[in-house]
């Protein structure tokens, strides 16, 4: 099928959960993220992987702090 979107497996967003909260991820397809709402935290997907270091994550409240 030539009309999948890339993105995250959703049998993989079933089991995967926060590092550090423990709590449900939501995935922005947009930034390409897995997002904590709990932990303010946004774990990146590269290449279709899910990185769940909390030393990569995006903190929530730097949404703004672009430069």
């Amino acid at each position: 099928m030539t009309d999948r979107v890339p993105g995250i497996d959703p049998k993989l967003m079933e089991i995967l959960v926060c590092p550090v909260s423990k709590g449900p991820l939501r995935y922005d397809a947009e930034r390409q993220e897995l997002v904590s709402e709990r932990a303010g935290l946004a774990y990146p997907i590269r290449d279709g992987i899910p990185i769940m270091l909390p030393d990569e994550a995006r903190r929530l409240d730097e949404e703004g702090a672009q430069p």
